[in-house]
């Protein structure tokens, strides 16, 4: 099309707007335990041998849930659509956020990261489908880095805000208020979300620009898409291509969340306030990646590179960008900042490979399958999750920690951490070359 893009318009990225809050929402909701970690611990009276197996416990909960949770949300939201799934989910989980006020022990905070993850589930199917609704394919993996650094945002402002909310009001009132903000973010999308077909704030010409290199699906008529099963979904290379993707990805994004601060506070003997600006230093850091992510096979594209290869060429770079972090511990011994740089470094490079294997959903298949393959990816991802911390982080860390020596603890998780993206790019490449369109 020969149209500017200040003549086409600008809708979309209202969209895209309201689904990055959705997602700073949703990753502030599920990072505050990880900065009210000695606040609980104090108020618990946990030993640190107990603290380790008891925060193990509170993430595994929410690792299992989340899991349990994406096994139907993709589903759900395909059936019911992008405006009411994604409004269901970030309601309930708005309230599960407000209800870890409620707990007064480990049995109770298990209880609340349950319902917390089974609803959280919800916002990346629900996200990856308003952007394959929204956004043409060479702007999708742009689009979903945009929203996708609002998993950088939320984990910013968390360290920058809750240590001191805890330490003034009371930890309650740090899960009370994130969970409030969801509410806020509710009126929003009622106000300005709809389907571009049904969008009347949509000029013509962005929604032809939207569409223009898309296949006119069902699910773009008024004849209903018939509804396609996991099983299904399943017999296709494309969707074990994801899974395995996230499966080894993920669990680094989870260490990275759950884990950072105590490896902060116990390598370097930090306080929980310390640890504000190294925490949100990472993560600025990463929401450089998750944009930069988007950018790159964008550019790509626009250069006339065959999307597959745009988005492969893109991966590869950002699973190598990922190296550094073993030598973290390393260049934390010189300055802790080093290892802080190494650390943003890795975040930053997951957040890129993040937004890039989100789009190959919408790249290999239908749109009104693309929340519940997500759902698919996302339940891997937490299976990956739970593996790691299971089989590795619980058992090593109580371990190490019993021996005074954590340290070697982490270096082995950084190890993990550095060559999990090659890993699961090379089986990635194996199972689909060139990325071809699932037809259903």
């Amino acid at each position: 099309m020969n149209q500017t893009n200040a003549a086409i318009g600008k809708y979309r990225w209202t969209i895209c707007s309201l689904v990055f809050f959705a997602t700073t929402v949703n990753y502030l909701d599920r990072n505050v335990i990880s900065y009210l970690r000695p606040f609980l611990a104090e108020a618990f009276h946990w030993t640190p041998e107990q603290e380790v197996i008891d925060y193990s416990n509170i993430e595994l909960a929410f690792k299992i849930a989340y899991a349990l949770g994406m096994f139907v949300a993709g589903g759900i939201i395909d059936k019911l659509g992008t405006k009411i799934g994604y409004a269901i989910a970030t309601g309930l989980w708005s309230l599960a956020a407000i209800g870890h006020a409620l707990a007064t022990g480990t049995g109770g905070f298990l209880i609340a990261r349950v319902f917390l993850g089974i609803t959280e589930a919800g916002n990346f199917p629900a996200a990856i489908k308003a952007t394959a609704e929204w956004f043409p394919q060479k702007e999708r993996a742009l689009a979903t880095g945009i929203f996708n650094s609002g998993s950088n945002i939320g984990a910013i402002i968390v360290p920058l805000t809750v240590p001191y909310i805890a330490s003034h009001f009371g930890w309650q009132w740090a899960f009370i208020l994130t969970g409030i903000v969801g509410f806020v973010w509710l009126g929003l999308w009622f106000l300005l979300y709809e389907v571009p077909q049904k969008q009347r704030r949509l000029s013509q010409a962005e929604l032809e620009y939207i569409t223009a290199d898309q296949v006119i699906e069902n699910d773009e008529t008024d004849q209903k898409p018939a509804k396609v099963s996991w099983f299904k979904l399943l017999s296709f290379r494309q969707t074990w291509a994801f899974a395995i993707g996230k499966l080894l990805t993920d669990p680094v994004w989870w260490f990275y969340l759950f884990w950072l601060p105590d490896f902060l506070m116990k390598q370097y003997k930090l306080s929980a306030t310390d640890i504000i600006w190294p925490c949100a230093l990472v993560y600025m850091i990463g929401s450089v990646g998750s944009i930069g992510g988007g950018w790159l096979p964008l550019k790509l594209i626009n250069n006339n590179w065959p999307a597959y290869k745009a988005r492969k060429v893109s991966m590869l770079l950002y699973a190598i960008a990922v190296l550094p972090v073993l030598f973290s511990q390393y260049l934390g011994a010189i300055n802790i900042w080093l290892a802080i740089l190494v650390i943003g470094l890795a975040v930053s490079a997951h957040q890129a490979w993040s937004a890039n294997i989100f789009t190959t959903v919408s790249d290999m298949f239908p749109k009104h399958t693309t929340a519940s393959v997500t759902g698919i990816g996302g339940m891997f991802g937490a299976l990956g999750g739970i593996l790691l911390t299971m089989l590795i982080q619980k058992n090593m860390f109580v371990y190490y920690t019993k021996i005074g020596k954590i340290e070697t603890g982490y270096f082995i998780m950084f190890c993990i951490c550095g060559f999990s993206y090659l890993s699961a790019w090379l089986i990635m490449h194996l199972l689909v070359p060139r990325m071809k369109k699932v037809e259903l």
